[in-house]
């Protein structure tokens, strides 16, 4: 017995003109890749047409061309080309599934409408260019995804046609190059082109050239100058004058005070000023996906800001009000536009799948210095920390033992109240 099944899919009609498909490298674009069992298209030869007819429980007519693009991409297919178009967030996003997806397509959505408005030029094109280039500064695509999305092939086609010089900033012409190839990958045949801009670069001379690209004639003439003898001595004489003045040098004795190379410091963890401090605040970074931010009291007349990339492990609640150890001796720096000063340590497996907070005992002290074993000694400055790379020469021997002690060449980590572990015990693990 024969089974009919009713199916709506395949049943898209694209109607265009040809010259609107040839000037269209995105919409194009979805016609190469679509499958002709899904979507029929019809060519034109004049006019402006646009239009697409999806039979689904009867005929949906549609005509506006940003619509049409989202649709063949999504739902009108059967979310064909979701992955490809975008990013997997249309059918993740159906019926309100998922509120990161939603918030994608709504994403997608202003940036096509933006790049709809440097295609008719009301967008203010400088404006959109450093817009994009702080934007895209941690950013690969202009949504969440492991390729570009229609948002990253509109902008990108918007670009190249409404800025004919070709003077992109880097962050943005690093994007465009991606995209650009991308779509090629895909089949894409109309695209503007885009001409990698040629950039100078530093070249760098020690002073001992005879001949130095791009100077100046004076300049030139100066080391022509320096080249040539003044004294007008002989060969002979020159000799005689370098042996004396050789001779007179070694007779003198040597200067009070003179440097003699001394051995390079050697450094242990006690350099390292590391104190135990308790989280008041967490919040999610607003921009950054795997950062905290927190407000961590170490016994200092105010909290300290420090980022750390724990989202992926932990929830905001498992943060506040928890004691830590904090590595306090680093220079403040930015993290994603956050100003951290210190970090906040834990342990870690090998390949970083899992972490813990590495705690003190109950009833520490705020802001009391951990100890190791009978090593004692000043930590270093933060600036020559950083400038002596001490942190990398010490991290690596800092690890919990296999009950989650932490230690330090065998010497253990230790507070007033005990020794500091691992919170769940992790074994064997690095701590940093």
């Amino acid at each position: 017995m024969t089974v009919g099944i009713l199916s709506c899919a395949a049943i898209g009609t694209l109607t265009v003109s040809n010259s609107v498909l040839e000037n269209d490298a995105v919409l194009k674009l979805i016609t190469v890749i679509a499958s002709d069992k899904q979507l029929k298209v019809v060519r034109i030869k004049k006019g402006s047409d646009l239009k697409l007819q999806l039979s689904e429980n009867g005929i949906v007519e549609m005509t506006q061309r940003g619509a049409i693009l989202r649709s063949l991409a999504g739902p009108s297919l059967h979310y064909v080309l979701d992955d490809v178009l975008l990013g997997g967030h249309g059918a993740a996003s159906k019926n309100a599934g998922s509120l990161r997806s939603c918030l994608a397509m709504s994403s997608i959505q202003s940036w096509m409408t933006l790049a709809h408005k440097l295609n008719i030029r009301t967008a203010d094109m400088n404006a959109v260019l450093s817009h994009l280039d702080s934007y895209l500064e941690t950013k690969s695509f202009l949504v969440p995804s492991s390729r570009s999305t229609l948002a990253d092939m509109e902008m990108c086609v918007a670009l190249l046609k409404g800025n004919q010089e070709l003077h992109f900033p880097g962050n943005v012409e690093r994007w465009m190059r991606t995209v650009h190839s991308q779509m090629i990958d895909l089949g894409a045949t109309n695209l503007p082109p885009l001409e990698v801009q040629q950039r100078s670069y530093p070249v760098f001379f020690y002073g001992t050239e005879d001949f130095v690209p791009g100077a100046k004639s004076s300049s030139a003439g100066k080391v022509e100058a320096k080249q040539k003898d003044p004294s007008g001595l002989t060969a002979e004489q020159k000799a005689a004058a370098a042996e004396k003045r050789a001779k007179k040098k070694a007779e003198k004795p040597a200067k009070a005070g003179k440097k003699t190379n001394t051995p390079a410091a050697v450094f242990d963890i006690t350099a390292l000023d590391i104190r135990v401090g308790k989280i008041l605040k967490a919040w999610h970074h607003e921009s950054a996906e795997k950062l905290f931010c927190e407000e961590i009291d170490l016994g200092e007349e105010k909290p300290r800001q420090i980022a750390s990339g724990l989202r992926p492990f932990y929830k905001t609640e498992d943060l506040v009000n928890r004691y830590v150890l904090v590595l306090c001796n680093l220079k403040s720096r930015n993290l994603v536009g956050f100003p951290s000063h210190g970090m906040v340590l834990c342990a870690s497996n090998s390949d970083h799948t899992k972490v813990e907070f590495v705690v003190p005992p109950s009833d520490v002290p705020l802001g009391e210095r951990v100890a190791f074993g009978d090593l004692q000694g000043d930590p270093e400055p933060d600036n020559k920390i950083a400038k002596k790379k001490i942190l990398e020469k010490l991290l690596p021997d800092l690890k919990t033992t296999t009950d989650g002690t932490v230690t330090w060449k065998d010497h253990i980590a230790q507070t007033s109240n005990g020794a500091v572990k691992a919170i769940n015990g992790m074994a064997n693990a690095s701590v940093g």
